[in-house]
């Protein structure tokens, strides 16, 4: 059922055709890559979290971080991820496939800038194996125009040889 209010959700805004089932499974950042062959920071990873009794999602880049202390600075409050039993119930979509499309009223949607990296990203579309395309443009359109906020971290590049 997540797949299919994913799917009319995108349909009703015109993005049903972007959708791409892949054979492998898209759960997490890197067999998302590897099944849609992309980087790993074109990913649109979808975090959910509690904010006291409030659902709230937000898109980061596959590669960021959540950074505790921007978090907090933010929303007043330390980042609580909603635990995994209770995400489908909290925001319509299953672990693997959560994303801002098709979700339960009144969960909040944010957009984090480290996404605004890339031309094109890749959220899920419902289901562990499902992702949509778009464009940042698209994106925006896709969530209501979301809100873009600042509460992420870019690993550190790692070391190079000599």
């Amino acid at each position: 059922m997540s797949m299919e209010r994913a799917k009319a959700y995108l349909a009703e805004r015109g993005y049903a055709d972007r959708i791409i089932i892949p054979e492998k499974s898209s759960a997490t950042v890197a067999e998302a890559a590897a099944a849609l062959g992309c980087e790993p920071g074109m990913i649109a990873k979808t975090l959910s979290f509690l904010q006291g009794e409030q659902p709230v999602l937000i898109l980061v880049e596959g590669m960021a971080r959540i950074d505790n202390s921007k978090y907090k600075g933010r929303f007043g409050c330390k980042a609580k991820m909603i635990p995994g039993d209770m995400v489908e119930a909290l925001i319509g979509h299953d672990v693997g496939g959560v994303c801002p499309f098709g979700i339960n009223p009144g969960v909040r949607v944010y957009l984090d800038e480290s996404l605004k990296r890339h031309e094109t990203v890749y959220p899920a579309a419902g289901t562990d194996h499902s992702a949509v395309r778009l464009s940042i443009a698209d994106l925006e359109d896709a969530t209501d125009n979301a809100e873009w906020i600042d509460v992420c971290r870019m690993p550190e590049p790692a070391p190079q040889g000599e």
